[in-house]
């Protein structure tokens, strides 16, 4: 399948197809010089796959973790690229999980003002989530996501084989993104996760349905304006809990954790009920309110001291509710 995203700005291809990786020449431009980028947790298969199809190409691998999305490594990165010559009619590929992506994508939306930028996501979470919309980001001061740009990739291809090498954990975290999907969106596809007898029988088509969802958002609002802004339900929180806890939790565990604050008493019942089944998320997995103002404060939500919230009354559907920070603080007090 080939979903194609056109926006204001962009338009690129997103090729879900069971082994693609053995066959990237027939959708990309490897003609040139190459950098992969890819991290020590992505088996060395899947990076010989692709670098076998590359007439001149470089392999530049990060430690595997959100702890390697930083101002070093990006440094290193256009380093390692000045010194190897690359040019703008090269190209980055990015192999692997939402933070090979994040980085190769920052990396090539800045080298030289822009070369060609590939993505090739091999874990649930960068699949259905990062592979789509151009977001780009490293971590710095203690804050998740922000220095970054919108740019897009030219092109995403989404092999799903390639989850079958992920730990369950892994997994099950970056369902969490499909999850948040469902919950704003489809009660479909909220009803096929939540009765799926094997996840890996059900999995291109979760991937597709929340694509499809996300399509529809990133093209009415690429730059996260106002209707984009419905894609964070759940990480405001979220994203506290991660950084806060040093990144011992993964992403969508956080995220699972911080959607639980702003649904119904309803939906909470019937959420709580799919995190368990897929066990989420861990339950020393929590917030704390401690200090939490100044991670409110720079959450890029944030404008004059007030945030919007995203909250889900019933399934299939949601509300952007304005709250000051101090408002939200006591509202999580009551939670």
């Amino acid at each position: 399948m080939i979903i194609k995203i056109k926006t204001t700005n962009s338009s690129y291809d997103i090729v879900i197809e069971k082994n693609v990786l053995n066959h990237v020449e027939d959708y990309l431009n490897l003609k040139r010089k190459v950098i992969i980028l890819t991290d020590d947790g992505v088996p060395k298969e899947y990076i010989d796959n692709v670098f076998s199809k590359c007439e001149t190409c470089f392999i530049y691998t990060i430690k595997q973790g959100e702890n390697s999305k930083n101002f070093d490594n990006y440094e290193k990165l256009l380093k390692f690229m000045i010194e190897n010559n690359f040019t703008r009619k090269d190209c980055l590929i990015s192999l692997g999980g939402g933070v090979v992506g994040d980085l190769g994508g920052f990396v090539a939306s800045t080298f030289m003002r822009g070369i060609t930028f590939y993505n090739l996501p091999t874990t649930l979470l960068s699949q259905v989530d990062s592979s789509i919309g151009g977001k780009t980001a490293i971590d710095m001061g203690g804050y998740k996501n922000l220095v970054g740009s919108f740019y897009p990739p030219s092109k995403v291809l989404i092999d799903s084989t390639t989850l079958k090498t992920l730990d369950q954990r892994q997994l099950y975290s970056g369902l969490v993104e499909s999850i948040k999907m469902s919950l704003t969106h489809s009660q479909k596809l909220f009803d096929l996760i939540f009765n799926s007898k094997n996840l890996y029988d059900d999995i291109d088509e979760i991937i597709c349905q929340s694509l499809l969802i996300k399509k529809q958002v990133v093209e009415k609002d690429e730059k996260e304006l106002e209707f984009r802004k419905v894609l964070n339900f759940g990480h405001t929180i979220g994203h506290i809990i991660e950084s806060k806890s040093k990144y011992s939790y993964l992403h969508g565990e956080c995220v699972a954790k911080g959607m639980t604050y702003f649904v119904s008493e309803e939906v909470k019942t019937k959420l709580l009920n799919l995190l368990n089944k897929y066990n989420l998320p861990p339950k020393e997995c929590n917030l704390s309110l401690d200090n939490i103002y100044d991670y409110l404060l720079h959450d890029k939500k944030t404008h004059n001291k007030s945030i919007d919230v995203i909250f889900v009354n019933k399934i299939g559907s949601f509300q952007i509710k304005n709250m000051t920070i101090d408002e939200l603080i006591k509202y999580l007090e009551v939670k």
